[in-house]
């Protein structure tokens, strides 16, 4: 899977990923990682989510992370944001507010940058990537946030042989591995959202659970 199968997922308007809301379990536990008032939150692989509006609105500085320049573009106009555009390094980069965005590959991004990050949440970023790319994921961005980082990371946890993805399992064994060279996952919440969310019966599953862990630097 590379950067070219969800570009073009933007380009046909298959983002049935995208939510028209904030996320329930962002609005529930995000309080409780009692982040410093304007610290800076890393939102990757952000696509257009709303929650980028909600964390703005908490007092945080946001930086959202996509590929895609439809999705961000889309972001910005969708919430009569006009945003100031430039070049960087790691892609085109844009802010309106509290809000910034780089259109580009995360692994583009270095410390310089992930460093001044004190908090972080993923919903769509881990389970949107094959197996082989998580670890190396995982490492790449939480290994470089600042040591005081504290973040929510969401997964979804099924039989992967009754569905393929994305958006992928990731269980709790997986996580734990993944997670254990940098930081703490300590699993908070962990529902059976199957009835919730029917378009992935219709694709076979049998059960579907949510996980909701609060994460933050192995000391």
């Amino acid at each position: 899977m590379d950067a070219e199968f969800w570009l073009e997922r933007w380009r046909d308007g298959r983002t049935h990923f995208h939510q028209t809301r904030v996320t329930p379990l962002l609005a529930k536990y995000w309080p409780a990682l009692e982040l410093p008032a304007g610290c800076k939150v890393l939102v990757p692989l952000s696509g257009k989510s709303l929650d980028m509006v909600w964390l703005a609105e908490q007092g945080h500085q946001v930086l959202g992370v996509e590929l895609s320049s439809l999705a961000v573009e889309q972001f910005f106009a969708e919430n009569n944001l006009t945003p100031t555009v430039r070049d960087a390094d790691q892609g085109r980069y844009y802010a309106a507010g509290k809000i910034e965005i780089y259109c580009g590959d995360i692994f583009s991004l270095g410390a310089d940058v992930l460093g001044e990050c004190v908090g972080a949440y993923d919903r769509a970023a881990l389970v949107a990537l094959p197996e082989d790319m998580r670890g190396r994921y995982a490492k790449h961005v939480y290994g470089q946030l600042s040591d005081a980082y504290r973040g929510l990371l969401i997964t979804l946890d099924y039989d992967q042989s009754q569905m393929e993805g994305p958006p992928f399992s990731v269980g709790d064994d997986e996580v734990q591995a993944i997670y254990a060279g940098h930081s703490d996952a300590a699993l908070i919440d962990r529902r059976d959202i199957l009835d919730k969310e029917p378009k992935f019966k219709e694709r076979g599953l049998a059960k579907l659970d949510t996980l909701v862990y609060r994460l933050q630097r192995r000391r």
